[in-house]
């Protein structure tokens, strides 16, 4: 699916995404693949842990996935399908004592948390179950609560950025990015490489995901990352 301003779009399935794109040979172009099971409603674990592990199959770099996780049969079947680390979101929330269970079970290097937030009144507010509920609880306060459930990440995602291609909501990342201890995914909104540049110079924000870039821009992650390489970004330079 392509994805704007959580809106979904249906561009093709798993075959067509297999014959498009081959994911063992773009990996150089990537340090990770986030895959996010973005069905509205009831979420089918078992049928997406198979699409994992297709889409994982001679891929050597980490993977998350996530989407619907409710429970910690949910993880297991994940991290048997191929995931290195899983992403939660609602979670979050409405079962913290499974975040909790995760860190104790596999480390918090192994969840990466996702926090989607639209702007009201120019203030971030956070919404969970794929962008339908608000949550009356600050951003700044979220992210003490956050730390407290010792996540290993964070995913940022700005539902108004998301997939417009104008760039990262740049104003609340710099806002906020200091007030988090861990690695800073910064998402929604990348259209070029230059905003992927622009975001990874931000102070404490880890790294950039697009999802525009990979759909939309033929070469356009080979060519990003050559890019940030060129700008002298703290890249991996595999050739």
């Amino acid at each position: 699916m392509q994805s704007r301003n959580f809106r979904l779009q249906r561009v093709g399935d798993i075959n067509w995404l297999e014959k498009n794109y081959k994911f063992k040979q773009i990996a150089t172009s990537l340090d990770e693949l986030v895959v996010v099971n973005a069905t509205k409603n009831e979420k089918d674990i078992d049928s997406f842990a198979k699409i994992v592990t297709r889409l994982v199959d001679d891929v050597f770099i980490p993977v998350t996935a996530g989407g619907g996780i409710r429970c910690i049969r949910d993880v297991e079947i994940l991290f048997n399908s191929g995931a290195d680390k899983v992403i939660v979101n609602s979670a979050l929330i409405n079962n913290q004592n499974l975040v909790t269970e995760i860190v104790e079970r596999y480390g918090s290097q192994s969840i990466v948390a996702a926090v989607d937030y639209k702007l009201v009144n120019n203030d971030p507010v956070i919404f969970i179950e794929d962008g339908t509920k608000r949550i009356d609880t600050s951003l700044e306060d979220y992210i003490n609560i956050l730390h407290e459930l010792n996540v290993g990440e964070v995913y940022f995602n700005s539902i108004d950025k998301d997939g417009t291609g104008f760039g990262y909501d740049f104003e609340t990342i710099n806002r906020y990015a200091s007030k988090f201890s861990m690695p800073l995914i910064v998402a929604g909104g990348a259209g070029n490489e230059k905003h992927l540049l622009e975001a990874l110079n931000v102070d404490n924000v880890s790294a950039v995901a697009t999802a525009n870039l990979f759909n939309f821009v033929g070469d356009g992650l080979p060519n990003a990352r050559q890019f940030m390489i060129e700008k002298q970004a703290n890249l991996a330079d595999w050739e």
